[in-house]
């Protein structure tokens, strides 16, 4: 079974402010997306950035076989939400974009307007796993891509870009614990005994501070020798497979020339421990190639494919 997360990058019928500026330009780009998929073959795919749900179910349509296909309901200002192509069939657990209750709303930007509530609505959803219920959640986190007052994607010096970067980190801190308060309801501190799995662009690499919320109690990490004795923080514990990954496939996009693993797999013990191969691309195809993206998404308007690689796990029985 392969489980994986992409990010589909402007996923619009084309006549939109954001999507292709017409239908040979939507065609180009569900057929370059269509032919990563099919090549892929998941079992389920979480993805981000499903501008329009009826472009998802275009997408999923040029695929082999019956796909199914569920979306949040909650997608953010620009109409991007996330969402599931699945071979087997979908239910949804939860669709939300609350934070837990404890949390206060945080800072959003320089006029004193708070975010309490997630950017983009994280979809759980339950599927047969082959081996028993198989449950995931799917999100994409609050983006290190800044934008500033007035539609500006650059800052007038460098004090509004550190305010604005800061803004933009409470906000994925926050998005990230009420990300892992679902994690625990799926988990029910049953760990060892459910398939769990967390998918999704966090917006953020492995060691970073949001990415390390996710993962639970500290402690028995893939690599450290601790990984194969058993422990009480099971129970509640989540595991990115980045480790898993070759070294020299290791990123899931590129920033301005600079490679980043941003989009993750995150997988329970019961799950971790069946894992038999990860990466990011296509199996045997080595390193992506992926375009270098700057600070304006606008930029990318129109083209084919996504400028994210998709991340992948393959898990035995």
């Amino acid at each position: 079974m392969l489980l994986g997360t992409w990010n589909l990058e402007n996923l619009y019928r084309p006549g939109g402010p954001y999507g292709p500026p017409d239908e040979a330009g939507y065609e180009a780009k569900l057929a370059a997306l269509a032919a990563v998929i099919t090549e892929l073959d998941p079992a389920l795919l979480g993805v981000q950035e499903v501008g329009d749900p009826e472009a998802l179910k275009d997408l999923a349509g040029m695929l082999d076989d019956d796909w199914h296909v569920a979306v949040s309901e909650h997608p953010d200002s620009r109409g991007i939400r996330v969402g599931f192509l699945s071979r087997t069939p979908l239910t949804v657990v939860t669709d939300t974009r609350a934070f837990p209750a404890e949390l206060r709303p945080v800072q959003a930007d320089d006029a004193g307007l708070t975010a309490g509530q997630a950017g983009r609505g994280v979809l759980a959803v339950e599927t047969d796993g082959g081996d028993g219920p198989l449950r995931v959640a799917v999100c994409h986190l609050k983006s290190k891509l800044l934008s500033y007052p007035d539609g500006r994607f650059q800052p007038r010096d460098e004090g509004e870009r550190a305010r604005y970067g800061a803004y933009a980190l409470y906000r994925r801190a926050a998005e990230a614990t009420a990300l892992r308060a679902l994690a625990d309801e799926l988990l029910a501190g049953d760990g060892q005994g459910r398939d769990v799995a967390i998918l999704g662009d966090l917006n953020d690499e492995v060691q970073a501070a949001t990415t390390q919320i996710l993962l639970g109690p500290p402690g028995s990490e893939i690599g450290t020798p601790g990984y194969d004795r058993p422990d009480r923080g099971d129970a509640t514990r989540l595991w990115d497979v980045a480790p898993l990954i070759p070294p020299g496939q290791r990123w899931s996009r590129v920033n301005s020339g600079r490679r980043e693993l941003i989009d993750h797999v995150l997988l329970s013990h019961r799950l971790v421990h069946r894992v038999t191969a990860a990466g990011t691309g296509l199996p045997g195809e080595g390193p992506p190639g992926l375009p270098s993206v700057g600070p304006d998404p606008a930029e990318r308007r129109g083209e084919p494919g996504s400028d994210h690689a998709p991340v992948w796990v393959r898990v035995g029985g």
